[in-house]
Order: structure tokens, then C-alpha cells, then sequence
């Protein structure tokens, strides 16, 4: 199935913004990610926490400035499914500029959907990589406000 994404609005819903998430370690953080999506996606936080292991063992999804886009490809998704988090602490996630991570999206991608997967990594990247989005997530006062900020609407 063909998913278009165009931007962040089209991948993650408000509920889906998770603000205050703790995590000790990059491991506890992708199991939490994992267990946290587990009911929508279908699958067993097991399955989609190995799935995302896999990926980070193939190197590290810490994009850098406190940044990771954690993701997989999972075999029987018929749909991309996004949650942001914002952790209550920074941790070690093996950045590209070894700073620690505090802004966190996973995406989990149906796994014959290649090219649609591309586009929405790269939609992801770009919101992120505007200037003032971090710092507009690290200082919005609810999920929602992160969940506009994200999506590029205006506050509500």
C-alpha cells in the first residue's frame, strides 16, 4: 500500500506525542519506543524492538543537535506508524556528533514500501532540520503545542 507523505501531519497523530518519556540508556529507550507502539501497530513490542536493534546495529540513528529518528521496516505494516517523544533527560544515543538525545522520532515502515519510505524520512529530517524547531520542542508546554510544531500548523 501506498502511503503519501508529504509532510509530518500526514504520519503522526496528537496522541502520538509523548512529553517527559525517561529512558536511561539508548537500549531502555527503544524498548520503551516499542512498547509504547505496540497496540496500533499490531505487533509484539518484542517483534518491533528487535526490528529497531537490527537498525541501530547498522548504525546509529542519532542525527545529531539531541536528534534521533530511531526506525525499522517491518514486515506485515499496511501503514507507516510515527510517535514522537521527549525525554525528560538527555541520554547517550551514539550521535553522529556525540551529543546526547532529547527529541526522539520513531517511524516504523511497512517494509515493501521502499520508496514512499524515503520520502517520509526525508520529511522528518526537514522539519527537524529548520532552525528554532528543537528548541520549540524542548520548550512546548504540551503535546499538542509539540504535536502543531511538528505538523507546521499554528498553535492552537
Amino acid at each position: 500500500m501506498n502511503q503519501t507523505v508529504r509532510a509530518i501531519a500526514d504520519l503522526l497523530a496528537e496522541e502520538a506525542v509523548l512529553l517527559g518519556l525517561a529512558a536511561a540508556d539508548k537500549a531502555s529507550l527503544l524498548a520503551a519506543l516499542a512498547q509504547s507502539v505496540t497496540r496500533p501497530v499490531g505487533l509484539t513490542a518484542q517483534a518491533v524492538e528487535k526490528a529497531l536493534l537490527a537498525r541501530e546495529a547498522m548504525g546509529s540513528t542519532g542525527l545529531g543537535a539531541g536528534f534521533a529518528l530511531p526506525h525499522a521496516r517491518l514486515p506485515g505494516l499496511v501503514r507507516f506508524h510515527a510517535l514522537f517523544a521527549r525525554l525528560s533527560a538527555p541520554i547517550a544515543f551514539d550521535a553522529i556528533d556525540g551529543a546526547p538525545v532529547d527529541l526522539v522520532f520513531l517511524l516504523l515502515l511497512p517494509a515493501e514500501d521502499r520508496a514512499t519510505a524515503l520520502a517520509a524520512l526525508a520529511a522528518i529530517a526537514r522539519r527537524m532540520r529548520l532552525p528554532g524547531i528543537a528548541a520549540a520542542l524542548r520548550a512546548a508546554p504540551d503535546a499538542r503545542a509539540a504535536h502543531a510544531i511538528l505538523a507546521g500548523q499554528p498553535p492552537a
